[in-house]
């Protein structure tokens, strides 16, 4: 391993309209090393990664690339340098299959014609790589999000970059897709690559990183070169600027009545019908692998698939089938797909706050313009939502950014029940305890609040109560004061993997 760094970031500075996103940040990475980057959301490390990539051009500064000045002007450019990132949102084609999107831009050719076979042989293996068994024809829109992250991951891989950069590859991901891809990371060090990788899940950085650079408010912090000295405590108060001793910060409530009680729900995902009760300021848990079926039972509840069964919400039989209908009653949902499912990318953060609500600022048809922007500097303050401007588009808003806006909509309403599928997704630290914060608010105000994760410590932190899917059933319901790591992976694993876990 070279002493000298393969990679360096020379006063690197980027402005847009309003916001100094990046510094004067400086500092390098060696060839066999993998170095952490962390941060809050909005720290700057996306902004890095898009100059890294040739998305963005610096205001300031220039990158070095083995010892030489390099100045991208495109993605194509920083590719051709032998430079892969792989993105926390999805770049993928849906209408295109498995091979397409992994091939897309350098299709292997024979007597003119696109060479289907070497396509397919070659995507076979590099999926073969990752551990995944996915037939290459597959249309992408087909696959699972934790699917479609490792295709992601495979593209860039099959560029055989030089230097590659993972934001937050894992978020998705089922723990054994987590340790196939430490595997290959570690054998992608072991062949001198250079290696940047963001991720909110510190146990992540300790387990598998050598160095760290902490960000803050698009500077930087502090850049160690091994992790001496590192413990998590220590991360967190350089990321944020205070000490959060307990990022779940889990306190006790009083519990009333059943606010949603769920008989024998049958619908698209799950295989047995589901039965369970959720009360008033109660927090209930769903863990399950990829694939148990928790967020399809969540859109059932939300009115985005058909089902039948019995809901009753109050103790009233609530009939809906359309997510208007389920709203009608008080049931909201934070959907896992926050890109697309939860957001309009392209409109303001105001408009997206408001857009539920904006039937009742209405006035003989006409939108009352100051209602909803009062609405939305109020949920701005109080959720802590940081944008330059509530008419920024929410698109380029941080993903814990997007999370409270999508949260302010639904709090704009009167509502019973929150449905919350991977609330915390790529998401700091400290929005994270800012979210769990809110959480407890809303319980703590008679809301019966179902969380979907598949981080296993966020469910334990934050549950009174958890209930385990497993192949599309409700297998178990686990009180807080039983619950532990082993118990509910017991639960969740098939049979045969379970009793090799014991």
């Amino acid at each position: 391993m070279s002493n000298q760094d393969y990679l360096h970031f020379h006063g690197i500075q980027k402005a847009f309209p309003g916001v100094l996103a990046l510094d004067g940040i400086d500092f390098g990475l060696r060839e066999g090393s993998i170095n952490a980057l962390v941060g809050e959301n909005g720290a700057g490390k996306s902004t890095l990664l898009k100059i890294l990539s040739g998305a963005y051009a610096p205001t300031a500064g220039h990158l070095e690339l083995a010892g030489r000045p390099c100045q991208f002007r495109s993605t194509r450019d920083a590719l051709q340098a032998g430079i892969a990132v792989i993105y926390q949102e999805l770049n993928l084609v849906p209408d295109l299959s498995v091979e397409e999107n992994l091939m897309l831009g350098h299709m292997p050719a024979r007597f003119g014609c696109i060479d289907r076979a070497a396509m397919r042989k070659a995507v076979r293996v590099e999926l073969e790589r990752l551990g995944e068994h996915i037939d290459p024809t597959t249309k992408v829109r087909r696959l699972s999000i934790a699917q479609r992250q490792m295709l992601e991951i495979a593209k860039a891989l099959m560029l055989d970059a030089k230097v590659l950069a993972f934001d937050e590859p894992t978020s998705s991901l089922t723990e054994r897709e987590v340790r196939k891809l430490f595997e290959v990371i570690r054998d992608l060090k072991r062949k001198g690559c250079c290696i940047i990788y963001v991720s909110h899940r510190l146990e992540e950085i300790f387990e598998l990183c050598d160095a760290v650079t902490i960000f803050r408010d698009g500077r930087l912090v502090e850049d160690r070169k091994d992790m001496t000295g590192v413990d998590p405590a220590y991360l967190v108060s350089r990321m944020v600027g205070r000490s959060i001793e307990n990022v779940y910060s889990w306190r006790p409530r009083p519990m009333g009545d059943f606010a949603l009680e769920v008989e024998g729900l049958e619908g698209r995902g799950l295989r047995g019908p589901a039965s369970f009760s959720v009360r008033r300021g109660e927090i209930l848990g769903f863990f399950g692998l990829v694939g148990a079926g928790r967020s399809e039972l969540m859109k059932l509840l939300f009115g985005a698939s058909p089902w039948s069964g019995q809901v009753r919400v109050n103790g009233r039989p609530a009939s809906y089938h359309t997510p208007r209908g389920a709203l009608g009653h008080g049931i909201a949902l934070c959907p896992e797909d926050r890109k697309n499912e939860g957001i309009f990318a392209v409109r303001s953060v105001a408009e997206n706050i408001n857009i539920s609500v904006r039937r009742t600022f209405t006035r003989f048809g006409f939108i009352h313009p100051r209602q909803e922007q009062r609405n939305a500097e109020s949920f701005q303050q109080r959720l802590n939502i940081r944008t330059p401007s509530l008419a920024q588009p929410i698109g380029k808003l941080s993903g814990g950014n997007q999370q409270k806006a999508i949260l302010a909509r639904w709090l704009s309403e009167d509502i019973q029940v929150l449905l919350m599928d991977e609330p915390t997704r790529g998401i700091d630290v400290g929005t994270k305890n800012e979210i769990y914060s809110i959480m407890y608010e809303l319980a703590e105000r008679g809301i019966a609040v179902i969380v979907v994760s598949s981080d296993l410590p966020e469910i334990l932190g934050v549950s009174d109560r958890v209930m385990v899917m497993r192949e599309g059933r409700i297998v178990a319901s686990v009180d807080r004061a039983d619950a532990t790591q082993d118990l509910l992976l017991r639960h969740a694993l098939p049979q045969s993997e379970a009793q090799a876990h014991a």
